[in-house]
């Protein structure tokens, strides 16, 4: 049985609307079969860079184009970036069932090894952005290399794997994926299969430990009408890099406005974000 995605997070796997990509981009594909961005600054060398891992059913664009416009901000301040989909989701190989926290921490492995070793990347500057599900993979992944990254940016991340995802998701759910080993989600534009390996994963990783090992730069923003505005200021006390900064953005949803008219909230998030790389960088 396919179950309908509550609404609660429904907003985490928003359809990532597409964006047209500029001149400096090239898709690219990884090991694996990951897709990828790469958006080099014109005339770059020694360029520092960041890459962008999606949320929880998007895709590497994300929601309202929001990951190309920042891979756009970036380049204007001479900052490279990748952005994924990762196994399984936009136009990575693999299928939903396969997905794991751990496959997604090794997808970011290796499109930060794929960054590093790009011509015109100064390997020793690279910075990590982490987008709702990715919010928390990319804190894990800066925390598992804590030499590799500078900088650490989280968008509307979620605080604990297990609660905020199985929360969301629903107990009927959840109940049967572990009694029948897979379960199916609606999620409003797409279907998607995910299996008792996935609920499993959650329960094994903490992002609050993973503080205790990073030791760079980190800017947590969230929009007050979220629920994961009720992480950053926590997570920021136990963040032992400088410097660090918490955005709570006043009247701010899930998704910082991105698909309405008016995108002054999601332009703020951007330009944000890309000040915070050009200084931490």
């Amino acid at each position: 049985m396919t179950r309908r995605l509550p609404a609660s997070l429904a907003l985490l796997a928003v359809l990532a609307l597409p964006a047209v990509a500029s001149a400096a981009e090239t898709v690219v594909t990884l090991d694996g079969g990951i897709a990828g961005t790469l958006n080099l600054p014109e005339g770059a060398s020694r360029a520092p860079a960041v890459l962008m891992l999606h949320g929880f059913g998007s895709s590497r664009d994300e929601v309202g184009g929001m990951y190309a416009r920042e891979a756009a901000a970036l380049a204007k301040e001479g900052i490279a970036s990748l952005r994924i989909d990762f196994r399984g989701f936009g136009k990575s190989d693999g299928d939903t069932g396969a997905t794991t926290i751990d496959g997604q921490l090794e997808d970011a492995r290796v499109a930060a090894d794929f960054l590093a070793g790009q011509p015109g990347i100064d390997a020793k500057r690279l910075g990590i952005l982490g987008f709702s599900l990715g919010g928390g993979v990319a804190t894990l992944t800066a925390a598992a290399e804590p030499a590799r990254f500078k900088s650490l940016v989280t968008w509307s991340s979620v605080g604990d794997f297990a609660k905020d995802l199985k929360g969301s998701i629903g107990e009927k759910a959840v109940a049967t994926a572990e009694k029948e080993g897979v379960v199916g989600l609606d999620l409003g534009w797409r279907t998607i299969v995910l299996k008792k390996g996935f609920f499993d994963s959650l329960d094994a990783h903490k992002i609050e430990t993973a503080f205790a090992t990073y030791p760079g730069a980190y800017l947590a923003i969230a929009g007050s009408k979220d629920f994961s505005a009720a992480y950053p200021e926590g997570f920021a006390k136990l963040a032992k890099g400088l410097p660090k900064e918490v955005w709570i953005v006043p009247e701010g949803d899930h998704i910082f406005g991105s698909l309405g008219d008016d995108q002054a909230m999601a332009d703020g998030v951007i330009e944000k974000t890309s000040a915070w790389f050009k200084k931490t960088l």
